[in-house]
């Protein structure tokens, strides 16, 4: 086996030219690890964001980006009994992924199904597990209730929709910025279609919930929607932020909160990913989604390894639609 390997290095912060393709050594895989022949890596705006030092936890260099791997085992470490070579598996790490071959902990690998593909396995973790985690562990939604997915045509909320409706959702109400983004909401199975540049959306929500506001709302978007959401949420209900795509800080009303006995709660993915069993029964529950057709799942874009940088100007120029992914 060759020991050496292609990959996409990041030596200084900056745009996507920085993304350069160079001959490294390969890695072995230690105790308790597998080395994975990488055939498609996922890309991410946290990918973006690194590469500029700009994500939530700063990044040394040199680093190779890249969270999701789909592959299959080429070789295990000492002490792997579980995980044999030629398995084909996906894993959601920290980075490593533009590249030909990534290392990971044996025990954060999973079974991709059969009939699933790569492509697609690389696509679903970090976006599945967070639309997941934000219905289920941090929102809690229960069966029947209703839940509000803001910017439902986006990678997490496209996929909510969807979740949201197979876990039980009573209503799911998607918001986007046009028709064209709310048709294909509806077509995701979503119950009620609100245009949030409509400054009297939050009432749109009321009336579809008959006065008594949404159970659980997806916060994203940042500046006044907080507030907004408070406004049509049910008495009980939960409000979950995940992010601000406006880039506009935000503030809630405690007391407002407090008479409807309301609750506002953040989402991080790596407090989910530091569980690993957690993460494991959650991702396999995605994955056989997936290989059963129940949940869609939008591939927009594959790009070859050496097109790295040209897969990062075409994300951040919001000329894609659905998940770009990478093939070494």
């Amino acid at each position: 086996m060759t020991t050496t390997m292609k990959a996409i290095v990041v030596e200084e912060f900056g745009g996507p030219d920085v993304l350069k393709l160079a001959e490294v050594e390969r890695p072995e895989p230690g105790e308790g690890e597998v080395l994975i022949r990488v055939h498609a890596s996922g890309v991410n705006f946290a990918d973006t964001m690194r590469r500029k030092n700009e994500y939530l936890k700063k990044q040394a260099v040199p680093f190779t980006p890249g969270s999701e791997v789909a592959g299959a085992v080429e070789a295990v470490g000492s002490g792997v009994s579980d995980v044999s070579e030629g398995d084909e598996v996906v894993v959601l790490g920290n980075d490593g992924g533009y590249a030909e071959y990534a290392v990971a902990p044996a025990n954060s690998v999973i079974p991709i199904p059969d009939g699933l593909g790569f492509d697609a396995a690389a696509a679903i973790p970090l976006q599945g597990l967070t639309a997941y985690h934000l219905i289920k562990t941090t929102g809690r939604m229960g069966e029947g209730e209703s839940i509000v997915v803001h910017a439902a045509a986006g990678g997490v909320g496209y996929l909510a929709v969807q979740m949201a409706k197979l876990m039980g959702a009573g209503n799911v109400i998607a918001t986007a910025s046009n028709q064209e983004k709310l048709n294909m909401a509806k077509d995701l199975g979503a119950d009620v279609l609100v245009d949030y540049t409509d400054d009297g959306w939050p009432e749109t929500v009321k009336t579809a919930t008959g006065g008594n506001g949404a159970d659980v709302i997806l916060e994203m978007v940042g500046g006044d929607f907080p507030e907004k959401n408070l406004g049509c949420l049910a008495p009980f209900g939960r409000m979950v932020v995940f992010g601000a795509a406006s880039g506009e800080p935000s503030s809630v009303g405690l007391f407002r909160m407090m008479r409807k006995q309301q609750t506002v709660s953040g989402f991080f993915l790596p407090w989910i990913m530091a569980d690993q069993n957690l993460m494991a029964s959650s991702m396999k529950e995605i994955l056989g989604w997936l290989a059963k057709g129940d949940l869609e799942l939008n591939v927009g874009g594959k790009y070859p390894l050496e097109k790295a940088s040209e897969a990062h100007t075409d994300l951040e120029g919001r000329k894609t639609t659905g998940k770009l992914v990478l093939n070494p």
